[in-house]
């Protein structure tokens, strides 16, 4: 009878712990369905947001090519000269025509202010490589780049004097051919080129650089802080000044830049600047971050990457055209002016 008694004790036991089991096993597939749906729908509002933000800023792009109202309240400088609308698409932060939801931010980058690689003759890239090695310029490393560059895009596939082309780039692991072509698809691609992934390796390569459009000269109006650097004839105490002067009124001609720019600076700067705008834009958008009490004081956006597409809108009765989308965008440096009062 005792042993019956035992045998049943440990079955309920057995059957207890059995239960226990199964009852925690259920209980957290409940809890991570319900937290999958809970992030599905955030995702999903959220996805629908930067949507609508994204819809707003082409209306807002398409807005600018058209003529405008003459009853539309013109903005001016400290000065009272005019501002030039075309010139907020510098990437900072945006109020639209069409309002944007509390929590979205947007920002718009015109190509106008970044180096523009396609059409770049030989002595401006010689002049941009050597302004990024510094005062300690190695010139048989320049030529070598220059050369790698000139085999990148010439027709064929004979390597120049300190070159590289196909026979080098189909030795690489994984291997792959030269662009034997007179344009870059992307910005992306000047890391393929022999040398040129280690000249620009801390560098926001999609905010210093474009390959869309004609323009050759950078608009220091809407220029990315990343452009800038990579120009001769600046250096981060002048990139700062300009960034300062342009939250206050525009630059209107070379000679706005030369009051601030030193002669020497500006003599070798004047041959890469400006005041033309374009028709290709960088779109940011994404939901406001919490900023902390050191960040709302410095005016520092700790977002650093969003969703980003390039678009084209040529006129006002176009709808952007888009040549790239990118969920995880990289933004430029949208801190503002570091300098004193």
């Amino acid at each position: 009878m005792r042993r019956q008694q035992g045998s049943v004790i440990i079955i309920v036991l057995w059957t207890s712990v059995l239960l226990t089991v199964l009852v925690t096993v259920m209980a957290g597939k409940v809890q991570l369905s319900a937290k999958t749906a809970f992030h599905n729908a955030s995702a999903v509002a959220a996805m629908a947001s930067t949507n609508s933000a994204m819809y707003k800023a082409e209306m807002e792009l398409i807005l600018e090519k058209m003529t405008a109202p003459i009853d539309k309240e013109i903005e001016v400088d400290e000065d009272g000269n005019s501002r030039i609308d075309a010139y907020r698409f510098n990437g900072q932060a945006l109020s639209l025509f069409n309002p944007l939801d509390e929590d979205m931010i947007v920002r718009i980058y015109d190509h106008a202010g970044k180096i523009n690689l396609n059409g770049m003759s030989q002595q401006n890239l010689r002049l941009l490589i050597e302004n990024r090695m510094g005062e300690d310029v190695d010139v048989d490393r320049v030529q070598e780049l220059l050369m790698a560059w000139v085999d990148w895009f010439d027709l064929n596939d004979a390597a120049n004097i300190n070159g590289a082309d196909t026979d080098y780039y189909e030795s690489l692991d994984p291997p792959y051919s030269p662009r034997n072509y007179s344009e870059l698809d992307s910005v992306e691609e000047i890391r393929l080129i022999r040398g040129f992934d280690e000249l620009f390796k801390d560098v926001n390569l999609e905010a210093a650089f474009t390959v869309y459009g004609s323009t050759s000269r950078v608009n220091l109006n809407v220029a990315t802080r990343e452009a800038m650097q990579l120009l001769p004839g600046l250096d981060d105490e002048l990139i700062e000044e300009i960034i300062a002067y342009r939250e206050r009124k525009d630059f209107r001609s070379q000679s706005d830049v030369g009051n601030i720019v030193p002669l020497d600076s500006f003599v070798e700067l004047s041959n890469w600047i400006g005041t033309n705008t374009s028709s290709y834009y960088s779109v940011f958008a994404y939901p406001k971050a919490e900023l902390t009490d050191e960040e709302l004081a410095s005016g520092q956006d700790p977002v650093k990457q969003a969703y980003m597409e390039i678009v084209e809108v040529r006129g006002p009765r176009d709808r952007a055209r888009v040549y790239k989308v990118d969920p995880y965008g990289r933004l430029p440096d949208t801190s503002p002016a570091r300098v004193e009062d």
